[in-house]
């Protein structure tokens, strides 16, 4: 399996010209008539659930030149493709970044590329993003509001006057932490916003240089697990009215819990999830959209997500379709009609 992983601060045109001149070098003997493509999925912070996620991914749907074959246990991916994990600020970016041309897939919260397609939420006033397609549905993401296992913050509402960090900008959790705050009646501006990504924020509450942080992922999050091991934590559910009243205006929100013992000494908690997408420009070609669904749904990539991070085991065929938020890329929807997973309308016109 072959795949690359990119951080936000490198190059990442140089990285791929770079490997380019190595790949041609490498390749030269083997399939010379092959053409060697990269796929950029965006992801999200390096410590967050969507970076290995990402990777996982990538290195199921490559399949660079001179590969061993799949039936010899090598690559089952696309012929000549090369994916590469990106690490990004998040769902926001990643549809902005999608929009712009600068990635050709990313793995994004369903109500952010909503959202963005129809100019809605965070997108309002901003011209729709109508160039999103869906791959597919992966797994359902928690929203987790970390305290310290001693801070009087019970509540949503008491969030207000204290530091907290909502993510940064262009991050899915930052979206849905502003979503979470005005449905309880709690003004953002009247928190005292110290944002960061997952690890810093981890860091300072370890630190007690500020009192709450928002993260969105599925769970167990791997941050989380090893910060409840090193402090102790709660989590601040979010339910009752307000959290019916949330899913209320965000219709790809559900009800869901944190099971007791998903992280240390943490008890179970009632909170709000939305499901993980993978996100693709229309603007790739048919064949090479059908090619990555094939590979994402291989036997092959099972055994790679089983040995993922956990959330990874919940992406699973029979999910595929399930609250899809964009219309399916025409090369994904010829993946899931091959299969039977998708109805062909034009079946029954003529009929009755």
């Amino acid at each position: 399996m072959f795949a690359l992983l990119s951080r936000p601060r490198a190059p990442f045109r140089a990285l791929l010209t770079a490997f380019a001149a190595m790949a041609s070098c490498v390749f030269a003997t083997s399939s010379s008539a092959q053409e060697i493509r990269f796929f950029r999925i965006g992801t999200g912070s390096i410590s967050g659930v969507y970076f290995p996620i990402g990777g996982t991914i990538a290195s199921a749907i490559s399949n660079p030149p001179g590969a061993r074959s799949c039936d010899l246990g090598g690559s089952c991916g696309v012929p000549g493709l090369i994916a590469v994990a990106q690490a990004t600020l998040g769902s926001v970016a990643n549809v902005k970044a999608i929009h712009s041309g600068n990635l050709e897939s990313a793995l994004v919260q369903a109500d952010v590329a909503f959202n963005a397609f129809f100019g809605k939420g965070t997108f309002k006033g901003s011209k729709r993003m109508t160039g999103l397609r869906a791959i597919a549905n992966l797994y359902p993401e928690a929203v987790h509001i970390v305290v310290r296992r001693d801070s009087p913050i019970k509540s949503v509402r008491d969030l207000k006057g204290r530091r907290v960090s909502l993510d940064l900008d262009g991050s899915g959790t930052r979206a849905l932490a502003l979503l979470v705050l005005n449905g309880y009646g709690v003004d953002p501006r009247k928190v005292k916003q110290v944002n960061s990504q997952i690890g810093p924020a981890s860091d300072r509450i370890r630190l007690k240089n500020i009192d709450a942080f928002f993260f969105v992922g599925g769970f167990p999050v791997g941050a989380l697990s090893r910060l409840a091991r090193d402090a102790q934590i709660r989590l601040i559910p979010v339910d009752g009215k307000e959290a019916a009243a949330i899913q209320g205006k965000e219709s790809f929100l559900s009800a869901t819990r944190i099971p007791a013992k998903t992280y240390r000494g943490v008890g179970d908690t009632a909170t709000v999830a939305v499901n993980a997408q993978w996100v693709v420009s229309a603007k790739v070609d048919d064949e090479t959209v059908y090619g990555v669904t094939l590979a994402l749904w291989h036997s092959a990539t099972r055994r790679l997500l089983d040995g993922s991070v956990p959330a990874a085991q919940g992406i699973r065929s029979d999910r595929a379709l399930e609250g899809l938020a964009l219309p399916l890329h025409p090369g994904a929807a010829r993946y899931y009609l091959d299969h039977g997973m998708l109805k062909d309308p034009t079946k029954d016109q003529g009929k009755n």
